[in-house]
């Protein structure tokens, strides 16, 4: 594989995966489509901006002009699809952009696919899909049940990925992974969220008792995963990839404060999403059949990602300071104000470790 187009790689997930294969492959070249959205973020490769392997340009995958034409002159050997709209919370507020990117996008790339005869197709897609898992593990041939705009608009979008490679024998493979954590996440997300309140003294707005649990996975795990995938993965198949390692999120925040030297008292409870799933946890047997396994625990991870916020404040600092306020403000604004209880939570406390 000498030539691969990465959609959505100035994205956190996609940027991350774009250094690693160009740091693991000498000889790989990586096309990066992105449309630079909000979180999508060319400060997050300045590392291989002059690498002569590396090529940009800015694009809408949901354009399949722009797609066709792209393809057209750059001969690929595989697509990488990470461009997606992907936080929960902005799916609740504005489920459109959610339909048009992840599913008709994705349909414009398998479209482009189809037509240019693409050896390999990664959809990267979530371990949301799912909806909550109160016990056990879901496994790749566990139901699809979203509870999320989010989380339907993957789950349609893996449908038509599975119809593309039965109807059409597009060589497709989906990968649903734990929630990712790791250098330049937009600050949106839990953790980067909390890390860089905690850092500017500002509230953590817990959602409801805090006692979700997710399963974490260190971007760079992550990103060796979807490598794995790409290389060694049998079209038509679905593959888990999970972190090892659940937790609540209280226990998340409460590590967050200690890490970042800060009191507990900036936990603050509120009142919780709707639809919020009380759990989510992969059962990743699959993908470690193909010799994958994390490297990074939940400690050492989260040690390094606030390690990496507090040495680039300036990144996160500008993101914070732009059209983000308005986006926190909807989201957060009415809550932090009420500020609990939260389904037996109280707004102050610190949250326990049991």
């Amino acid at each position: 594989m000498k030539r691969i187009l990465v959609t959505g790689g100035a994205g956190f997930i996609g940027s991350n995966f774009i250094q690693y294969m160009l740091e693991t492959y000498p000889d790989l070249q990586v096309i990066n489509l992105d449309k630079l959205t909000y979180a999508g973020n060319l400060e997050n490769l300045r590392a291989v901006e002059r690498d002569s392997r590396y090529s940009f340009f800015q694009g809408d995958i949901a354009d399949r002009q722009v797609v066709m034409e792209l393809l057209s002159r750059k001969k690929v050997d595989a697509i990488v699809n990470f461009a997606a709209e992907t936080h929960v919370d902005r799916s609740i507020l504005r489920p459109d952009d959610f339909l048009k990117t992840d599913i008709f996008g994705v349909f414009a790339l398998l479209e482009a696919a189809r037509h240019f005869s693409i050896a390999r197709f990664v959809q990267i897609s979530t371990d949301e899909v799912y909806g909550p898992i109160p016990e056990g593990a879901a496994s790749e041939a566990s139901p699809l049940a979203p509870s999320s705009p989010y989380s339907a608009s993957k789950g349609g979008a893996d449908l038509l990925c599975h119809a593309y490679f039965v109807t059409y024998n597009v060589p497709v493979v989906v990968t649903r992974a734990a929630n990712n954590y790791g250098p330049y996440q937009y600050p949106e997300k839990f953790i980067p969220l909390f890390i860089t309140n905690a850092l500017e003294d500002k509230p953590l707005p817990l959602y409801g008792d805090g006692r979700q649990v997710r399963e974490w996975l260190y971007v760079t795990d992550h990103c060796r995963a979807i490598d794995r995938v790409l290389r060694e993965g049998r079209p038509g198949e679905i593959y888990n990839i999970g972190g090892y390692s659940e937790e609540q999120n209280r226990v998340i925040a409460e590590t967050i404060v200690e890490l970042c030297k800060k009191s507990p008292e900036l936990i603050t409870f509120v009142e919780d999403r709707p639809g919020h799933d009380v759990r989510y946890a992969l059962d990743s047997s699959k993908i470690k059949a193909l010799g994958w396994e994390p490297r990074v625990s939940l400690e050492e991870g989260l040690a390094k990602t606030v390690a990496w916020y507090k040495k680039n404040k300036d990144w996160w600092k500008k993101i914070k300071e732009a059209d983000f306020k308005n986006y926190y403000t909807a989201q957060y604004g009415k809550r932090l104000q009420k500020k609990g209880p939260g389904n037996g939570g109280e707004p102050g406390n610190t949250p326990s470790r049991s």
